[in-house]
């Protein structure tokens, strides 16, 4: 189990880590023959030698490029405006599908459901502590693509990626509440931040902004709880 849980924080390394906003718009706008398309799928090799250690798995690291670009060019080329974050969703699933494929070929593990829990606690909390930081913010703007459009275009005096971290912030926050066991933490937490917000809301009339804004929070507040629920229950027996 642990070596699976392994390959899975090295996918979210790769795809979101260090990925670029930058080179996912070139991949999008060159496709195949986007040069940052093929550094991309090559971090992704490095990154399992890196993270198993191992020389001899190289042919392991091999499959997983070759089987990350299928799926990557599959996206790039399906992909359209109207239709983003359903395939976001489609392409994770498979790289998660492939990962478990490889993982199962390669190690042929017993899955022996109970033995999963042995000695995999650091790595599921570093691999959840990824997701709710920056994967989940990544998952939340996409799935909220269609929505963001519908927003009128102002001028903006946010801070520079403010809205980023503030989301980051407040989605380890939840996790440390649930895995801490203090879920009235939660409450305070959603209730402060209604506070703040509700002059913003009031004063812009916007309902679109309202929905945007009430649709996030409960998606970031959702997605961490579950990252929270599912380290206890993957922990209980570690």
């Amino acid at each position: 189990m642990i070596v699976f849980v392994k390959l899975i924080l090295a996918h979210c390394i790769g795809d979101f880590l260090l990925q670029p906003k930058s080179w996912v718009t070139e991949k999008e706008n060159r496709k195949a023959k986007s040069l940052k398309l093929y550094l991309h799928i090559l971090i992704h090799g490095l990154l399992v030698m890196l993270v198993l250690w191992d020389c001899k798995q190289w042919l392991l690291a091999v499959w997983v490029m070759v089987l990350h670009g299928i799926i990557d060019a599959l996206k790039l080329y399906a992909q359209k405006e109207n239709n983003k974050a359903q395939w976001f969703l489609t392409d994770q699933a498979l790289h998660i599908i492939s990962i478990a494929a490889l993982w199962i070929v390669f190690f042929k593990p017993e899955l022996n459901f109970t033995a999963w829990y042995e000695n995999a606690g650091f790595w599921i909390y570093a691999a959840a502590l990824l997701f709710i930081t920056m994967v989940s913010g990544i998952v939340v703007r996409e799935l909220m693509h269609n929505w963001s459009k519908a927003l009128n275009d102002k001028e903006d005096e946010s801070l520079n990626d403010a809205g980023k971290y503030i989301g980051m912030l407040e989605r380890l926050f939840v996790f440390a509440f649930v895995v801490t066991g203090n879920w009235e933490g939660i409450g305070f937490l959603l209730a402060a931040k209604s506070v703040f917000r509700f002059g913003d809301l009031k004063e812009s009339k916007d309902r679109k902004l309202t929905e945007y804004i009430l649709i996030g929070t409960l998606l970031s507040f959702a997605i961490a709880i579950a990252a929270g629920m599912l380290v206890l229950k993957l922990t209980e027996h570690v």
